[in-house]
């Protein structure tokens, strides 16, 4: 049976967590120029219809280290662009390549596609998840606070309820831990996400009361892609949720810092908190290359 990535709860929490290991072990086999041929003559297709670094680079170098190739399409330079129904694209996909990446802002759309794909889809980014990033953020987690009982730990989420957030959420719901969202009322993660959690996750207004004895903080920009006109309204709501010092100090002393990228300094992050000894995000940022070979060789 095919498997796809769409959402965090396409996996169990055991293959999600073989995931994250499988991802540690990769890390290290390349630290020690010992690529393995996973994807030896395979082939991924990458459709962006949204901008992209991190998830680019890693897929694209993800299948190289593991001897595949990667092509990535533009809908503006395909026949997406000019209205090809997603499920005709698909068909046609899985006759040519052997596992399809997509960014964009539609969860539906991808949900439709994979519907009608016999080979993998993996969800690179919606507006709805971002479901890669979670595999990299749990394996920064474990590389620094290991494994144990997930009941017993904690994570804080300070700032938009977006679709990192709702990744977070999925994550705390498959594995167990507790998740405490600070931010402002309109900004809520999706309900959805939210009841399918259950008492997993609470929401606050206090970042403060979010971040008591935390193990890992994590935050994202206040206005995400697509939100620029709303940039100013913005700024006004998330006034006192920027993770500063004082706000970390709440935390576990042996509390990480996380940021999926870009950040806006001065923002949602001060420069001391991502620049200074709590902060993981440039491992968090490489983990996305071996979370998701990881990924590659469990849906190959």
């Amino acid at each position: 049976m095919t498997r796809h990535y769409l959402d965090e709860h396409d996996l169990s929490a055991q293959e999600f967590l073989h995931i994250v290991q499988r991802g540690i072990e990769l890390k290290a086999l390349r630290a020690h120029d010992g690529d393995a041929m996973l994807a030896y003559r395979r082939t991924l297709a990458m459709i962006f219809t949204k901008a992209s670094t991190r998830t680019r680079v890693s897929f694209e170098t993800g299948m190289a280290q593991m001897g595949g190739h990667a092509i990535m399409l533009d809908p503006q330079r395909s026949q997406l662009g000019r209205g090809e129904p997603l499920s005709d694209t698909a068909r046609v996909f899985s006759q040519m390549v052997d596992v399809v990446m997509i960014r964009n802002d539609s969860q539906a759309d991808q949900v439709e596609f994979a519907a009608a794909s016999s080979i993998p889809v993996i969800n690179g980014l919606s507006e709805r998840l971002h479901p890669c990033q979670m595999l990299a953020d749990i394996q920064t987690w474990v590389e620094h606070h290991g494994t144990g009982d997930w009941s017993q730990r904690s994570a804080a989420w300070i700032g938009d309820g977006n679709n990192v957030c709702n990744s977070w959420i999925n994550a705390a719901a498959l594995l167990g831990f507790q998740l405490r969202i600070a931010c402002p009322e309109g900004y809520e993660p999706d309900s959805e996400y939210l009841d399918r959690a259950g008492d997993r996750v609470f929401i606050t207004r206090d970042p403060a009361e979010a971040m008591h004895g935390v193990q890992c903080v994590s935050t994202d920009v206040w206005t995400s892609m697509g939100q620029e006109d709303e940039s100013r309204a913005r700024e006004t709501a998330f006034a006192g949720y920027q993770v500063d010092t004082a706000l970390m100090q709440k935390a576990d002393p042996q509390a990480i810092f996380l940021h999926c990228l870009p950040a806006h300094r001065a923002e949602e992050v001060s420069a001391e908190v991502i620049d200074g000894s709590a902060s993981v995000v440039w491992q968090q940022a490489g983990n996305r290359l071996h979370a998701q070979k990881a990924l590659l060789e469990f849906l190959l």
